[in-house]
């Protein structure tokens, strides 16, 4: 059982091609696409982990939901997800998936040891553990973001990602590769006499 993640497939929102540019000339073909390539990579038994803005709010999910053969998404929700007036979820939208959260972390196996990855729809410059190695995986910005090479966070969006989901090893082949490239700012400062309180 393989790990995916994705997010902003925005199924059903033809402007959404005009305002980032998507190859598509119809919200029919954009969406044949995003779904093709989430079925042609994930199967049944694997975990999909969409990072928000599923589908637009005019459309009706559940049809988009029924076209996806993996049984296990967990969403983390976007701006354009269906949510009441005080942000909880409709418990119509929450049913499609095996979970709904706003922010989620996880625990991965990886080369026999466990990373932390904190799931969230936007991007955050710090993140839980952010200083010991944690990655933050994030959508909402159609890959418009400049990328800081030293950060250990990626837009896992389908924008920035061919329009596909990406699987878990190839998160950790794009982390490795930042981990290797100069941090893009100092940690904080090591204190000094002048900082404590000693009288």
């Amino acid at each position: 059982m393989a790990i995916w993640f994705t997010a902003d497939t925005h199924f059903g929102h033809s402007n959404i091609i005009r305002h980032c540019n998507r190859p598509f000339a119809s919200v029919a073909e954009m969406d044949e696409k995003l779904l093709r390539n989430i079925n042609d990579r994930v199967s049944p038994e694997d975990t999909l982990y969409h990072l928000g803005d599923f589908a637009f709010r005019t459309t009706s999910p559940e049809e988009y939901r029924a076209k996806i053969r993996c049984r296990k998404i967990v969403l983390l929700l976007g701006n354009h997800d269906p949510q009441t007036l005080d942000g909880s979820v409709k418990p119509a939208f929450a049913s499609l998936f095996s979970g709904v959260h706003s922010l989620l972390r996880i625990k991965v196996q990886l080369r026999g040891s466990a990373q932390l990855i904190v799931l969230c729809h936007y991007a955050m410059r710090v993140w839980d553990a952010s200083h010991r190695g944690s990655w933050h995986l994030f959508g909402h910005s159609h890959g418009k973001l400049p990328d800081d090479a030293g950060r250990l966070s990626w837009d896992v969006g389908v924008d920035r990602n061919e329009f596909a989901p990406v699987s878990l090893p190839a998160i950790a082949e794009i982390m490795a590769r930042k981990a290797a490239a100069p941090a893009v700012e100092p940690g904080p400062p090591e204190p000094t006499d002048a900082d404590s309180d000693s009288k």
